[in-house]
């Protein structure tokens, strides 16, 4: 048994999610399909993460457990050959039996794609969010520095699943936010992240920068897990996972 710890990029426009499901096509079902064209053996790839419907990865690894003597640049290009166009993957190496791509995992970085101009763009539909309106990036990146540390998130979690979490305690190493040109970037690192809780932390930058939040109601909704405090849930579109660290 040999076990590849594979990186791959995708659009997740068209999926719902990473995870395999019976409602709908997801990341995880394409790839693993591929998989056992190429190779013709049944895979069962375990994934670093479960991004959501619409969310995207530049960086997103997976490890395969695989009785195949297929070479790596053989399995890169032959995979490359079978997934659909908004897939691809980037590298394939060998790692020991015990590299787990979830439980292995140091941290991750995410990041969060907004493009600020009066007109959209149709190239960036469903790859970014339009935001018809300047934003106070200045104000923004100032009140990020305010996740920077060990706190408990309760507030920056989708309601519906705090109760499949033990902690929502997380320590987040780097939010700051990029402006080039009409393009706002906003990146997360963190050990960890809990359901919806990057998406709830740009949307609340967002009402920061819309003077719907001040930096005093970060605070209280990390002292105290208030949700009303925190700010919206932004759209899945602009959120991409960008780098996991092993």
């Amino acid at each position: 048994m040999r076990n590849f710890a594979v990186t791959m990029a995708y659009n997740g426009t068209a999926y719902h999610g990473f995870q395999r499901q019976d409602n709908g096509a997801t990341v995880q079902q394409t790839v693993e399909t591929a998989i056992k064209k190429l190779t013709g053996c049944e895979a069962n790839i375990i994934g670093c993460s479960r991004t959501d419907a619409g969310v995207h990865a530049n960086g997103f690894v997976f490890n395969l457990p695989l009785e195949s003597g297929i070479p790596c640049d053989g399995f890169v290009k032959g995979m490359n050959a079978l997934l659909p166009p908004d897939m691809a993957i980037l590298d394939c190496r060998e790692e020991s039996l015990d590299f787990h791509a979830r439980y292995s995992c140091k941290g991750k970085q995410y990041l969060y794609r907004i493009y600020t101009s009066p007109v959209r763009d149709v190239f960036l539909r469903d790859t970014a969010l339009h935001y018809p309106y300047p934003l106070n990036t200045e104000l923004m990146d100032r009140a990020a520095g305010l996740f920077i540390g060990t706190h408990d998130f309760a507030a920056f979690c989708k309601a519906e699943s705090l109760h499949l979490v033990k902690t929502t305690v997380r320590t987040v190493t780097e939010a700051r936010v990029v402006t080039e040109g009409k393009f706002t970037d906003i990146y997360v690192s963190g050990n960890g992240f809990l359901h919806n809780m990057v998406r709830i932390i740009v949307g609340t930058l967002m009402y920061i920068s819309e003077g719907k939040r001040t930096e005093e109601d970060i605070a209280a909704a990390l002292d105290t897990g208030d949700r009303e405090r925190a700010g919206k849930t932004a759209p899945a579109c602009g959120l991409y996972l960008n780098r996991v660290y092993y």
